[in-house]
């Protein structure tokens, strides 16, 4: 079967990255699928993660004022799939225009659209009465586009809710990267937290509750792992609560498993995810989680109270004191990443790409017949 994945990206070092490098290896080398992915102006191919070498990856330039934008877009993808011609297209694209590809295409075949954030990103807090409606008025266009796919995929239950009253929804989750045999011994007094600086992982909370957390365990440290950005100023945030000593600022790592087996806790600060691909992995590793119960992923993923903590969205002292609780209690860390381990097991990556492989073959039965 012939698969193209059409996606903005696949240099970056991000979840959908990270995910869109395993589904491919699995689907191109175990099952056999012929897998073209096509990026916008990444003629020069670097992926952070490893792609596999049986999968053909194609970038066309897209750029100018708007017009040219458009222009060099849609005859881009359409030569492409003309050339290629996919029996299966899956868009990976988040943003407004991949909901117009079955629109734009001159070619009658099976189009999936993957969502792998939560509506969620598009609104922050502190925009205008005006820059608010004009997401809300995004919100209800992307909606109605969404019917036009001929699935439309989603990562948790959750996420069902932000899509009212569509019929061509389903679930299929994020496949884990890794599930080494190895788990954290979960001794060392270190925490971990993944993910780029900006206003969605919410590390500006996190560096006040752990402020909190420092109060009465002085001796951990806070390790986060992600894309640097100085415009977040989350060092001068550190420096101003005076936690600058045990928090520590580090680049995205390839081998971010070492790094989950040298913890002791995993926290998730995020105040929205599509997922929570980071949860599935220390929890892999045997690292119990402590999340926000934020919109969505982390509710779907951890038992609360069993194997992690889920509290109240933003709430910084339920967050410090959750972190408190398993500091406090190895032995309850203990249980809760034993338990984590063997929940998560619902999410290795032989089970989930053989969902897409079912709901592949199913839609292509469906569109010959």
């Amino acid at each position: 079967m012939k698969l193209l994945y059409i996606t903005n990206g696949i240099n970056g070092a991000g979840g959908l990255e990270r995910v869109l490098s395993i589904k491919t290896k699995y689907l191109a080398e175990d099952y056999r699928y012929d897998i073209t992915i096509l990026t916008l102006n990444e003629l020069v191919h670097a992926p952070f993660y490893e792609f596999s070498d049986k999968v053909k990856l194609v970038s066309i330039n897209v750029g100018g004022n708007l017009v040219s934008y458009i222009k060099s877009y849609i005859s881009g993808i359409n030569k492409l799939v003309k050339d290629f011609a996919p029996d299966v297209i899956s868009v990976c694209d988040d943003g407004l225009k991949g909901f117009f590809i079955p629109t734009i295409l001159k070619k009658n075949t099976v189009i999936i659209y993957e969502r792998h954030v939560s509506k969620e990103i598009e609104m922050q807090e502190g925009f205008s009465l005006l820059k608010q409606i004009s997401v809300k008025i995004k919100w209800l266009l992307m909606n109605k586009l969404a019917r036009n796919f001929s699935k439309f995929i989603v990562l948790t239950n959750g996420n069902i809710k932000e899509w009212p009253g569509l019929d061509n929804i389903s679930i299929i989750a994020n496949p884990l990267s890794f599930y080494p045999s190895q788990s954290s011994l979960l001794k060392n007094k270190k925490i971990i937290a993944v993910g780029k600086h900006g206003y969605q992982k919410g590390f500006d909370i996190l560096l006040r509750s752990w402020q909190l957390v420092q109060q009465l365990h002085p001796d951990w440290q806070l390790n986060i792992y992600g894309k640097i950005e100085p415009a977040a100023k989350l060092q001068q945030l550190a420096n101003e609560l005076k936690v600058n000593e045990t928090v520590f600022f580090y680049p995205p790592e390839k081998n971010i498993q070492d790094k989950y087996l040298q913890s002791s806790i995993y926290v998730m600060s995020s105040r929205y995810e599509g997922f929570g691909m980071v949860l599935i992995e220390a929890m892999a590793c045997g690292v119990p989680c402590v999340s926000f119960d934020c919109n969505y992923g982390p509710s779907d993923i951890i038992q609360n109270e069993i194997d992690g903590y889920v509290v109240e969205n933003s709430n910084e002292r339920a967050l410090a004191n959750s972190i408190n609780e398993l500091i406090a209690k190895p032995d309850l860390r203990e249980a809760m990443g034993e338990k984590a381990k063997q929940n998560v097991k619902r999410f290795l990556s032989e089970t989930i790409v053989k969902q897409w492989d079912d709901l592949f073959n199913k839609l292509v039965n469906e569109n010959n017949f």
